[in-house]
């Protein structure tokens, strides 16, 4: 079956919501929480490779990337409600974490990325005022 998504009159009603939802069963859902001396990135792969992993950090960017072997087998889905294909997630990291001690394990098919926080610079909450 085709799907032309740039043609309203072949059943595109609902515009680039089709788009943006096989995008993101794409792309591997993520979970951040915050400890005392760090954040924990929890990115859910579950089927994947650990050493397809790449992760870097440019200028204040942490970059996710897998990308799977040569030869990944790609069969002629029925029904696919999830994709063990590569992805790349980027984050903006602000000046409270620690670039040189970002460390990352895979367990269970979960990524798991500590950024620790340098003590004492934390972000300080400011309320804004609306005028």
């Amino acid at each position: 079956m085709n799907y032309n998504q740039s043609c309203a009159a072949k059943g595109n009603y609902y515009g680039n919501r089709q788009g943006q939802f096989i995008r993101s069963m794409q792309r591997a859902a993520v979970n951040i929480y915050k400890t005392e001396i760090s954040y924990e990135m929890l990115v859910f792969a579950p089927g994947r490779i650990k050493e397809n992993f790449h992760l870097d950090v440019k200028g204040n960017e942490l970059s996710v990337t897998y990308t799977p072997p040569e030869g990944f087998p790609r069969p002629e889905w029925v029904l696919r409600e999830y994709s063990r294909g590569g992805f790349v997630r980027t984050f903006t990291l602000d000046e409270s974490i620690d670039m040189t001690n970002i460390a990352a394990k895979y367990t269970d098919g979960v990524l798991q990325i500590s950024l620790p926080i340098i003590a004492g610079k934390e972000n300080v909450k400011k309320e804004i005022v609306i005028n």
